[in-house]
This record gives C-alpha cells, sequence and structure tokens, in this order.
C-alpha cells in the first residue's frame, strides 16, 4: 500500500494477523472474524472519548439550531452582523459552530486506517492473507456481487450481514433522534437524519465481507455509546422549572403582588 495510510495500516495488519495467529487453536475458522472485532473495538475504545465530545457538541448545536434559524432569517442580509450574533450566542453556550465537527475529524485518520485494513487486497508488499480466512465457508476477501453472486451460502451470509447491519442503523439513527429533537422543524434535516445511516449498507453492498465485519462492529460500538450517552444526559441534573425571584427584601408570589418578607 503506498498511500498515506501505508505504515499504520500495515502495523494494523500485523497485529490483527499477530491475534489471529493466536485464537486459531480456540477459535478455529473464526479466529480472523475475532481479530476483525478485537481490533475494531479497541480502536472505537482508543477514540470514546472524542466521540463523547462530538455527540454534546452535536446535541447543543441542535437544541441551538432555531434560535440559530431565526437569527439568519433577521440578519441574512447583514453578514457582519449575522456573524456577530452567532458568534454572542456560541459564547454565551459554552461552544463553537465547530464543537460536533473537530472531534469527528481527529479520529478519522484512525477509523480510515481500520476500514482501509479490511478492504485492501494487498498489505506491506504483499497479498492480504487476512481476506483469504472465511466465515462459514465464505473467504472474507470476497465481494457480494462476485464470484458466483447473490446465491447460495455466499449469498445467505451476506444477506445476514447487511440485515445486521441495517437494524443497528435503524438504532442508530432512532436515538439519534430521541437525542436531537430540537432538529425536527428544521428545514431539511428530518430527510437527511433518515437517509444518511443507511449509507452503511451500501458502502458494505460494495465492500469485501471483511469490511462488512468491521462495520458490523462499528456500527454496533456507535450504537452503545450513543446508548450510554443518553443515559449520561438523561440522569444529569435537571434545571428547576421556576424559582420566584428574591431580591431587596422583596418576594415575588404568584398569586399576587410583591409582598415584604422579613429578613
Amino acid at each position: 500500500m503506498t498511500t498515506i495510510y501505508g505504515v499504520p495500516v500495515d502495523a494494523a495488519y500485523h497485529l490483527v494477523f499477530a491475534l489471529t495467529t493466536a485464537l486459531t487453536p480456540i477459535l478455529g475458522g473464526l479466529a480472523a472474524v475475532a481479530g476483525i472485532v478485537l481490533l475494531t473495538v479497541a480502536v472505537r475504545l482508543l477514540v470514546m472519548p472524542l466521540n463523547f465530545r462530538a455527540m454534546r457538541g452535536q446535541a447543543i448545536a441542535a437544541r441551538l439550531a432555531p434560535e440559530l434559524q431565526k437569527l439568519r432569517k433577521r440578519y441574512g442580509k447583514q453578514p457582519e452582523r449575522l456573524q456577530r450574533e452567532l458568534t454572542a450566542l456560541y459564547k454565551r453556550e459554552g461552544t463553537s459552530m465547530f464543537a460536533g465537527l473537530s472531534p469527528m475529524l481527529l479520529q478519522w485518520p484512525l477509523l480510515s486506517v481500520t476500514y482501509l485494513l479490511f478492504r485492501s487486497a494487498r498489505v506491506g508488499g504483499g497479498p492480504n492473507m487476512l481476506l483469504t480466512r472465511d466465515l462459514f465457508a465464505v473467504p472474507l476477501g470476497s465481494y457480494w456481487l462476485g464470484g458466483t453472486g447473490p446465491i447460495g451460502m455466499r449469498g445467505l451470509v451476506f444477506a445476514g450481514t447487511f440485515a445486521v447491519l441495517a437494524v443497528l442503523c435503524w438504532l442508530l439513527a432512532r436515538i439519534g433522534r430521541s437525542l436531537m429533537p430540537a432538529t425536527a422543524g428544521v428545514p431539511g434535516t428530518g430527510a437527511l437524519a433518515k437517509v444518511l445511516p443507511y449509507l452503511t449498507v451500501v458502502i458494505a453492498v460494495f465492500a469485501p465481507l471483511a469490511a462488512g465485519v468491521y462495520l458490523v462492529t462499528s456500527t454496533g460500538w456507535s450504537v452503545l455509546e450513543r446508548w450510554l450517552f443518553r443515559i449520561r444526559t438523561s440522569s444529569g441534573p435537571s434545571r428547576p422549572q421556576h424559582q420566584p425571584a428574591i431580591s431587596a427584601g422583596r418576594r415575588s408570589l404568584p398569586d399576587g403582588p410583591a409582598k415584604e418578607v422579613s429578613p
């Protein structure tokens, strides 16, 4: 592999191959699949803090979406004023417009290395031997539309992979909508949120089986992360809905004029 990812992909290959060799006496033909799963989980654990930061940023952006729409509508013809208002809003909320994007960009190279490993025919100057292993007698280097096509045992294994991946994508989208309900009324976000998660299934259709196993593991981990994030955010301290104002020895009562109170 001669891309900029060549060295890290080669290193990851040797690690997974060592895992596969060590697990073969225990798991037999499933050792390579187990190696793919273990490496994927290790990588996702490594970037987990970045994912939580990204989700926090996305949740804040979703909550601010209606207000951002109002500002853009009000100051759309005054770019400088709009920029000042947006900057003030983000500063007031203790965030920035890149809060949900930066952590994702930082983890992208590592995730790309992992994905490339499981779809590259040649690694380290030689054939990718991981792709010669199989899952239920279907080579990990085979494609759904290649060879005998989408029929027989090959078709069943690929169909099962796609079905599991589609269910995980559905769960991911469902949890995502529950975390960011504020975007429901923003034009264009609804349709995009419904379609975008399923692009992973499309990628799996045109990728080797090894990459499909990686995508299932990685997407399953994403579901777990979002579920944990939802638990963390929902179990946090709730803000009081109403607080009587107390100032200079006077108290505002809900059903009458302000009255003097003893200090």
